[in-house]
Order: structure tokens, then sequence, then C-alpha cells
């Protein structure tokens, strides 16, 4: 059996503190730049046991926040043409596994967008652990990942005069994450 040791790290049940937790994407724009934006997360639920390899986790991400600083490409991101929000208003994962290879720890999973589930694995980053001025134990960290917005459904584009596509195919999905320890 595999183990690893996490200093700080304490077995139970972990929940998302929303407030200091971020969601953010990027992809190619007109094959020149990158267009960045954000999502609200609804909910993120870590269940750790004594071996933090065995960990399972849960989260919900709201499609209907997306923001990219532009009103009007968000709107055509929640229609049909992307994310169909109305008939699918979250983006799901649900861990299927954690390991650690060449150094780096990496949460495979289960993705849903827009009715579509595939696997991804998200490199992690522990950010650390500490007691709030409230007493409450937290934990922060960081994790990415790369899909193919295509293998989900997302194949909206439109070609260019000079060659190429308005919107990449690869999406770079980063979270930046701090939980609470629930207390029993």
């Amino acid at each position: 059996m595999t183990t690893i040791d996490v200093p700080g790290y304490r077995a139970g049940t972990w929940v998302l503190d929303p407030a200091h937790s971020e969601v953010t994407f990027s992809v190619r724009h007109m094959m020149i730049s990158k267009v960045r934006g954000t999502f609200g997360m609804k909910s993120a639920t870590l269940v750790a046991p004594e071996n933090p390899l065995d960990a399972t986790v849960t989260a919900s991400v709201d499609v209907a926040s997306v923001d990219t600083k532009d009103e009007g490409r968000d709107t055509h991101l929640r229609s049909a043409d992307f994310f169909d929000v109305e008939n699918h208003p979250t983006m799901e994962f649900v861990s299927t596994g954690a390991r650690v290879e060449d150094g780096d720890f990496l949460v495979d999973g289960d993705l849903t967008i827009r009715g579509t589930t595939k696997p991804v694995t998200f490199a992690f980053d522990f950010g650390g652990f500490g007691v709030d001025p409230w007493g409450n134990y937290k934990a922060g960290a960081s994790a990415s990942t790369t899909v193919n917005r295509e293998d989900f459904g997302l194949t909206w584009n439109a070609a260019l005069e000079t060659g190429g596509v308005l919107v990449g195919k690869d999406i770079t999905i980063n979270l930046d994450l701090q939980g609470s320890l629930q207390q029993d």
C-alpha cells in the first residue's frame, strides 16, 4: 500500500471556503492571445482518511457565473453554442484516485461539462495548513489541468480571414482552493 506524508494533514471532512477559492480558465483567442475567465464554486468536499492518497473529492461549479470581463461574450458562453446553462447549470468533478508521480501529487477524476463526462487529471500543489483567528483549521492548495473543449461538446467556432479559428481547443483550468476541516 502506498502512502505519503503531508505535514499538517488531518483526516476528516473538509469543505470549500468559497470566499477564499477561485476557478479560472484560459483559452487561445484568434490564435494570437489568451482570454481568461472565472467561475463561481458552488461546493466542494474532500473526505480525507488517514492516507491522503485515499481521499475523495466532489466539486460543483456554477456555469452561469462565467465571467470573462465581456458581458456579450459571457452571454454567448452561457448559450446553447457553448455551455447551454439552461440545461446544464453546473460542471461537476468526482475524483477516482490520487497518486504521486515524479514528485507531483495528481488527482484523477471524472469531469462533467454540458452533460459529457471525461477523465481528467489535476496536478495539485499544497499551499499548507493553518488555524484562522476563529479557531478553524484551514488548508490551501492550487491545481491545474488542460482539457480539449471539443471532447465536452463545446465545438462552436468561427474561421478567421487570416487563417485559423477564433477559439482554441485547449482550455487550461486553474483552481485556487481553501477549505475548512469540519468540527465534530
